[in-house]
């Protein structure tokens, strides 16, 4: 493999997102019970979830895009109690605060620091955390995000965007992730190498299986040394 560069999925590889949407929730429901209780009574974490839900179903344009479907459902939560968009964008703050504090996995941050001295990295999501709130911007040369290119992975136009900018052809990028529909099987529908963070050691059922499959990150950053010349 004539690999030149590497895009990372976010979520579920670098860190596990499941905590830090609880902890989401959670704190959402803490601030609307603090500064308005009437929504917070109408719209407890369950019924907040479900309105998330019926909005993104409802509007389908906005599947790339989580930060629209947030607002959108901060909007339909606080219309009837008359509360406009100073309040969306109020509670909206705490939700992107608390999604920014994440967990990272125990290898996270030697490794990405390992495989940006040897390549070029770019972070490729559908989610919308922010990495230099996060403090792993600087391991990273740009980040792609389905918000900003108008689709989702696995659509090919999010990871041919990803190596336009790297200036590459998809044969020479290897993409990493965990999800064997949305990184895997998409990065390898455009011609790019896939590498599976398979933490779970689980086993592959599909035909098309990925190029590399690595326990970890750490495992990961080992391989890419071992195919680099010795500076």
């Amino acid at each position: 493999m004539d690999i030149r560069a590497i895009t990372l999925d976010l979520d579920d590889t670098l860190w596990p997102i499941a905590p830090v949407m609880a902890r989401v929730e959670q704190r959402v429901d803490a601030w609307l019970h603090a500064h308005c209780p009437a929504v917070a009574a109408a719209w407890p974490i369950e019924a907040m979830r479900q309105l998330r839900e019926e909005v993104t179903r409802e509007h389908p344009q906005y599947a790339h895009d989580y930060t629209i479907q947030r607002k959108l459902t901060l909007r339909r939560a606080f219309a009837p109690f008359g509360l406009g968009e100073d309040w969306v964008e109020a509670a909206y703050a705490i939700y992107q605060d608390e999604r920014n504090r994440v967990d990272c996995y125990a290898d996270t941050e030697s490794a990405l620091a390992r495989l940006a001295r040897q390549l070029p990295l770019a972070s490729l999501s559908n989610g919308n955390a922010d990495l230099a709130r996060i403090g792993l911007h600087r391991h990273f040369r740009f980040s792609v995000t389905a918000r900003e290119v108008g689709v989702a992975k696995p659509d090919p136009a999010i990871f041919l965007h990803a190596c336009e900018r790297l200036g590459l052809s998809p044969n020479q990028v290897l993409h990493v992730g965990d999800d064997p529909a949305l990184d895997v099987a998409g990065a390898r529908a455009v011609g790019m190498h896939a590498a599976w963070i398979n933490r779970d050691r689980l086993a592959w059922h599909d035909a098309d299986a990925p190029d590399l499959d690595f326990p970890d990150l750490d495992a990961l950053a080992g391989w890419i040394e071992a195919q680099r010349p010795a500076s």
